[in-house]
């Protein structure tokens, strides 16, 4: 690739990232309906499998679920779709799922700011259409507040039962996403699919 290309198309990212391109008209309107469905279903499926293994095991059975049953059922979402759909944070429990990448660290920023600022963070969304070297994509994300089931895994640590503590200090040693606030945001769901 010559110079002047790849510079075009560090300048197209670059102007994606600063929110210079993507304007919210260029949505299709299904494409981002089937964006918000994924989404839901997502948080809905893992909703269900996190509130079964508490109220058969205890929170501490939640750790396993997320551990193990989340990322098939983000997988399983993703296939039905076409797209990725999954949760990134800015405080992954692990880090190997959880990071997102530049976009989705940019729109999780904004997000924080905006629950600063007093809005809610369940009804947070964010959607663009992006150019990236590999083509043009729907981005979506949802904010995922934090709420009361959350915090047996998600809140302070002093404030934490010790077996899940160690649970999570056994399973996840590099472990970001405890300390949380009730309404903060504790991640997002997001969507990226080709157009």
């Amino acid at each position: 690739m010559n110079v002047p290309l790849r510079l075009a198309g560090l300048l197209a990212v670059a102007a994606v990232a600063a929110g210079v391109a993507g304007a919210a008209d260029e949505i299709p309107k299904a494409a981002l309906e089937e964006a918000r469905k994924a989404s839901t279903e997502l948080v809905t499926s893992v909703r269900s499998e996190l509130v079964k293994a508490i109220d058969a095991s205890g929170p501490l059975r939640a750790i396993v679920v997320c551990k193990y049953t989340v990322p098939e059922i983000a997988s399983a979402i993703s296939r039905k779709y076409g797209a990725r759909v999954t949760r990134v944070s800015l405080t992954p429990r692990n880090p190997s799922l959880g990071w997102g990448d530049a976009w989705e660290q940019k729109v999780l920023m904004d997000f924080d700011e905006r629950v600063a600022r007093g809005e809610k963070a369940e009804a947070l969304e964010h959607a663009e259409v992006v150019t990236e070297p590999s083509g043009r994509f729907l981005r979506y994300m949802k904010a995922l507040p934090m709420a009361a089931p959350c915090m047996h895994c998600h809140g302070p640590a002093e404030q934490m039962s010790e077996p899940i503590r160690q649970q999570l200090a056994h399973d996840y040693p590099h472990d970001k996403a405890t300390g949380l606030a009730l309404g903060r945001v504790r991640g997002a769901v997001t969507y990226k699919k080709p157009l």
